[in-house]
C-alpha cells in the first residue's frame, strides 16, 4: 500500500504559477501510474492530468493544457504538477492519486490511493 502527500498548494495572483509536489510513501512510486484530480467547492472531482509509470504517456485535461505539466522522479517518489497562467477557475483542492496498472487513466474510479489533497486558491 502507498501512501501520499501532497504540498505546494497557496494564494496565487492570476497568471501566477504553483508547483505542486506529491510524495510517496510505503511502496515505490515506480509501480503505479499517477494522476492530479481538483475538486472545487459545490463541483465534482474532475481529471487534471495523468502520468504512466514511466512517464512515457502523459495525459491532460482540456482546461489546463498548455499551462500544466505533470512529471514525475520515481528515483525521488514523487509526483509534480507544474501550473502555469493560473486563473480563477483553476481555485480548487488538488489532489493526487495511485493506480497499480500498466495503464494510466483519466477517471478517478481507476485510482486506489489518494492524498489528503491541498488547497489553490487564485486571486483576479
Amino acid at each position: 500500500q502507498v501512501q501520499l502527500v501532497e504540498s505546494g498548494g497557496g494564494l496565487v495572483q492570476a497568471g501566477g504559477s504553483l508547483r505542486l509536489s506529491c510524495a510517496a510513501s510505503g511502496r515505490t512510486l515506480s509501480s503505479y501510474a499517477m494522476g492530479w484530480f481538483r475538486q472545487a467547492p459545490g463541483k465534482e472531482r474532475e481529471f487534471v492530468a495523468a502520468i504512466s509509470r514511466s512517464g512515457g504517456k502523459i495525459y491532460y485535461a482540456d482546461s489546463v493544457k498548455g499551462r500544466f505539466t505533470i512529471s514525475r522522479d520515481n528515483a525521488k517518489n514523487t509526483v509534480y504538477l507544474q501550473m502555469n497562467s493560473l486563473k480563477p477557475e483553476d481555485t480548487a483542492v488538488y489532489y493526487c492519486a495511485a493506480e497499480e496498472s500498466l495503464y494510466v487513466h483519466t477517471s478517478s474510479r481507476n485510482y486506489d490511493y489518494w492524498g489528503q489533497g491541498t488547497q489553490v486558491t487564485v486571486s483576479s
